[in-house]
């Protein structure tokens, strides 16, 4: 049954990704604006829909991010991509490349300011990130970066990369770290969609203008610590 309510989900959430795309072309064309409240409405409909058919519901906790920051989060799952496309009012993503191809969603995010990147080509995926912010800073927003690189599932550990330090260090701008449990409902490789409550938390922001090494060290720290909390709960539940 769980699996029949996942599979129904999943179709579900992508014939109103591909009816809402359709309809909602002239707001993209017309602004970037325009794109972001697309996406974010479009995610809405996904998180209710998910809610009622999985009973998975989502809580976000911590201030939300304002303004021009940059967001360095846990990914563990497509689900914290929703939760923060959904919260954050002006997001927009350094993503991997392959998303770009991504019918409807890929041309959404890149109208919305994301910046697709090319694993495993770190000289020109740094620059190609430090460019794209550079060019999107006219319009304050909220830039979202997976400081470890890719989606890992709950528990596991991982180095931090440097390209989080390099936006930081340039864009010159706070930096919210934020937590997350969403892999132990939807894995990263799963078709399933566990009935439950997954978390988004918004830590303590971290002041412009650390030195790279130290900025680094209190980012981890604060997203493991917080993540591995948020799992030991999620457990307990």
């Amino acid at each position: 049954m769980l699996l029949f309510r996942s599979i129904m989900f999943d179709v579900l959430y992508w014939v109103v990704m591909v009816v809402m795309g359709i309809l909602c072309v002239p707001l993209a064309i017309a602004s970037p604006r325009g794109a972001t409240w697309s996406v974010q409405n479009f995610n809405r409909i996904g998180l209710w829909m998910l809610r009622v058919i999985c009973g998975l519901r989502v809580e976000v906790r911590g201030e939300v991010p304002q303004g021009d920051v940059l967001v360095a989060s846990k990914h563990q799952s497509f689900l914290d991509i929703l939760i923060h496309v959904t919260t954050l009012p002006r997001p927009r993503f350094i993503m991997k490349d392959e998303l770009k191809w991504v019918p409807i969603l890929g041309v959404y995010t890149l109208r919305m300011g994301s910046t697709p990147v090319v694993r495993g080509k770190k000289g020109a995926a740094v620059k190609k990130m430090v460019d794209s912010a550079e060019k999107n800073s006219r319009e304050p927003g909220q830039l979202v970066i997976y400081p470890q690189g890719t989606r890992l599932a709950p528990g596991v550990v991982a180095p931090y990369k440097v390209g989080a330090a390099v936006l930081y260090e340039r864009m010159g701008v706070t930096c919210v770290p934020a937590a997350t449990n969403a892999g132990v409902f939807w894995g990263r490789k799963s078709a399933i969609r566990k009935p439950g409550v997954a978390v988004v938390e918004y830590l303590e922001p971290i002041p412009a203008g650390l030195p790279t090494q130290e900025f680094l060290s209190i980012l981890e720290e604060r997203i493991e610590a917080a993540s591995n909390g948020l799992l030991a709960e999620a457990k307990a539940g």
